[in-house]
């Protein structure tokens, strides 16, 4: 990074940095659909110059999509994907950004805001030059959430293709994500007996139920103990995300108890196998309920992408694995490429969330030569 001379994007790293902090000012989160409305709408007037692009917006399951591509050019040569929402925060007054150390901090400025941001530039830009590039654009607004009515439905319900897909949705600034972690969100319910708390051998704790099965399913999981230098684990594992019960009563036996868990794991493990793990060790009165589910996933960069990394940042494209999940993964179950890296960001899904701004000027000359190199040599 240190050879890479930025002094001639001061108007582009303005732009990035007002785009991305715009961006960050809209919530976007599941359960706030009318701020998901007004950023589709604050996209949509960023792109609208373009008097040659066709801008459609699909809903399914209450998530709205937006796809822009070229007039006449249904299945474009690359497209460029991004994700609007973010992850909820308790205090509204968190959606907002800061400054510091180079730095642009607030909510979803590193998942995704500050990659979005630079998607959409480029794609406006990138068009205003070569009208003519078979260059497509997909904003969707569940990543957070699984990703199937956004662009799981795209893919896989109205057939959208295209030749290669660029995701600055993992990875690093020369850190390539090739494999991603199966993942599983189950649900899992208790039912036991009320009773007054002073005499619990009247009643059965859901609640201590429902912990004791857990107990035993995290026993059927590696811990992630094997940490490599890239602070991942190969590992399976599982992750209690949400644990309660609707009782409010400190001193009565709950009923019910209702538990959400975060299974990873990598090949050659299947969602059939994991979800047996799983069930084999709940008690008969719980009860098992998959939210969402997804098989590892290979992304298979194109080479060229690889090679203009190098020619970029200087170092040579270093291939990786997370334990993490995309929306990649639609893409690369019908055999399309993925390119997934990113610029330089930290404290995901904090409050410190945090994107590092000179890798963001990095990062667009690599996708703005590797769409120069992909496109414009075809024309």
């Amino acid at each position: 990074m240190t050879g890479i001379d930025l002094t001639h994007d001061d108007a582009l790293r303005a732009q990035l940095i007002a785009l991305t902090r715009d961006l960050i000012l809209i919530p976007g989160t599941a359960t706030q659909p009318d701020h998901i409305a007004r950023g589709l709408e604050f996209i949509r007037n960023h792109l609208e110059s373009l008097s040659h692009i066709t801008l459609e917006e699909y809903r399914y399951a209450g998530h709205p999509s937006l796809i822009a591509r070229p007039e006449g050019v249904h299945q474009p040569d690359i497209l460029l994907c991004g994700h609007l929402d973010v992850i909820d925060h308790p205090d509204p007054d968190a959606y907002r950004s800061r400054l510091r150390d180079d730095r642009i901090y607030g909510p979803g400025a590193g998942d995704m805001k500050g990659a979005l941001a630079i998607l959409l530039e480029l794609f406006r830009a990138f068009h205003t030059r070569h009208p003519d590039a078979s260059l497509g654009l997909v904003i969707t607004t569940d990543e957070e959430t699984g990703g199937e009515a956004g662009l799981g439905y795209l893919v896989n319900t109205l057939g959208l293709r295209c030749e290669a897909a660029l995701i600055p949705d993992g990875g690093s600034l020369s850190e390539v994500t090739v494999e991603e972690k199966g993942l599983i969100h189950a649900r899992l319910i208790a039912t036991g007996h009320a009773a007054h708390a002073a005499r619990p051998w009247f009643g059965r704790n859901a609640l201590e139920i429902l912990m004791r099965s857990i107990t035993r399913i995290q026993s059927q999981f590696d811990e992630p103990d094997e940490i490599g230098a890239d602070g991942e684990s190969r590992n399976a594992t599982c992750a209690c995300t949400l644990l309660g019960t609707r009782n409010r009563t400190i001193n009565r036996i709950p009923q019910e108890a209702e538990a959400v868990l975060d299974i990873r794991f990598p090949p050659p493990f299947t969602v059939a196998e994991i979800e047996e793990r799983i069930t084999s060790q709940l008690a008969p009165n719980v009860a098992y309920e998959r939210i969402i589910s997804a098989a590892p996933a290979h992304l298979n960069p194109d080479p060229l992408y690889l090679d203009v990394i190098r020619e970029v940042t200087g170092a040579t494209a270093r291939l990786v694995h997370t334990s993490g999940g995309s929306d990649g993964r639609f893409f690369a179950n019908v055999g399309i490429p993925v390119m997934m890296s990113r610029p330089l960001v930290g404290e995901l899904h904090s409050d410190e969330e945090w994107i590092d701004i000179r890798s963001m000027l990095i990062h667009y000359q690599i996708c703005e030569r590797y769409l120069g190199r992909r496109l414009l040599t075809q024309t």
